[in-house]
């Protein structure tokens, strides 16, 4: 099967199923209300994560590019579905959704192809648990369960988050491609594929949200084909691309961590203090500032081609200027941006 067919079915199953998580959605009460720290002005149904998992793994299935390997990250994206499904409807509490992240994540060792990889700093690192095995399975619960609530927390304003990890599918699809992972490159592009469908109905305004049951998803989906290209490659190739374009929800979520610590406040803690807040706070419109952080995700993305093609100093000289914008904007609600809020916002 071609890529463009395996692209195509995504699209086509998660346009025609996201009506229909949108009516269950109501039907089981899984609705986002107005009010606090949410932005939208009615209610809206947040059960789109149904309709991404069918357009995903669907399209695998109906392209006939299942891999023995992908059992684990079926298995354990299935959970972790199930568990945003019911955080979706009933809510639970943040350590109960940290417990079922690492159990879901714990479930890729069933998709390891190799037992050893080379990173720097680490040196050989395996993954059987065993000896110095357990410091590499640590590090794969770590980075996957971290990208989890990574695009959990990005999800924020309408299409931002399925815009985000519409980009690093993408550019997982490219890196997978370079190395012959013709199978990991079918499951990036039917990621893609199942994120522009649902966008159609999520991008501002929105008709539905993805909710926990897709931010959680996504991440893990995100985190775990990066791993396998990992390990199949013995490099970290497949690690560094997804944190580039993931480098500025990173951010957000880092600055976070630190504005909730030094005001005491628990890590689970919501707040107004997120960079899609600073910009709709500076007069941006929801679609302005969607579009504003894409072009961010962008710059992340396209420093990681130049510092695959070895163009090091434009790749550091991109990433340096992006990221001092984004700590500017989380910083401070500096006099620039305002200016630039209310000459968009006429």
């Amino acid at each position: 099967m071609t890529y463009v067919l395996t692209f195509t079915l995504a699209l086509v199953i998660a346009l025609i199923g996201t009506p229909f998580t949108m009516k269950l959605a109501k039907r089981w009460g899984a609705i986002a209300y107005p009010g606090g720290r949410h932005v939208h002005k009615k209610p809206i149904p947040r059960l789109g994560g149904l309709a991404l998992y069918a357009g995903f793994w669907l399209a695998a299935l109906i392209a006939q590019v299942w891999d023995d390997s992908f059992w684990g990250l079926f298995l354990g994206s299935s959970l972790i579905l199930l568990v945003g499904i019911w955080d979706d409807i009933r809510e639970i509490r943040p350590m109960v959704k940290l417990f079922w992240q690492i159990v879901a994540a714990s479930l890729l060792g069933l998709s390891f192809s190799m037992n050893m990889i080379t990173l720097p700093l680490f040196g050989e690192i395996n993954f059987v648990m065993h000896g110095v095995g357990a410091i590499g399975f640590i590090l794969m619960l770590f980075w996957v369960v971290s990208l989890v609530n990574t695009v959990n927390i990005s999800d924020g304003l309408d299409g931002l988050a399925a815009g985000i990890c519409f980009m690093a599918a993408l550019l997982l699809f490219w890196s997978a491609n370079r190395i012959d992972q013709v199978p990991t490159a079918h499951l990036t592009l039917a990621l893609a594929g199942a994120l522009l469908g649902f966008l159609v109905y999520n991008f501002p305004p929105a008709r539905v949200f993805m909710g926990d049951s897709g931010s959680m998803f996504l991440g893990y989906i995100i985190g775990g084909l990066s791993i396998m290209g990992l390990l199949k490659t013995a490099t970290i190739l497949g690690l560094v691309f997804p944190l580039l374009v993931m480098g500025m929800p990173v951010t957000d979520l880092t600055f976070a961590i630190i504005r909730r610590k030094l005001h005491g406040q628990s890590m689970a803690t919501a707040d107004r203090g997120h960079l899609h807040h600073r910009l709709l706070d500076a007069g941006l419109t929801q679609r302005q500032a969607v579009l504003s952080m894409y072009g961010i995700s962008a710059c992340f993305g396209v420093s990681a081609v130049l510092g695959n093609k070895g163009q090091w100093v434009l790749a550091l000289t991109i990433l340096i200027i992006v990221f001092a914008l984004l700590v500017i904007i989380l910083m401070r609600r500096t006099a620039m941006l305002a200016v630039f809020g209310r000459r968009h916002s006429k």
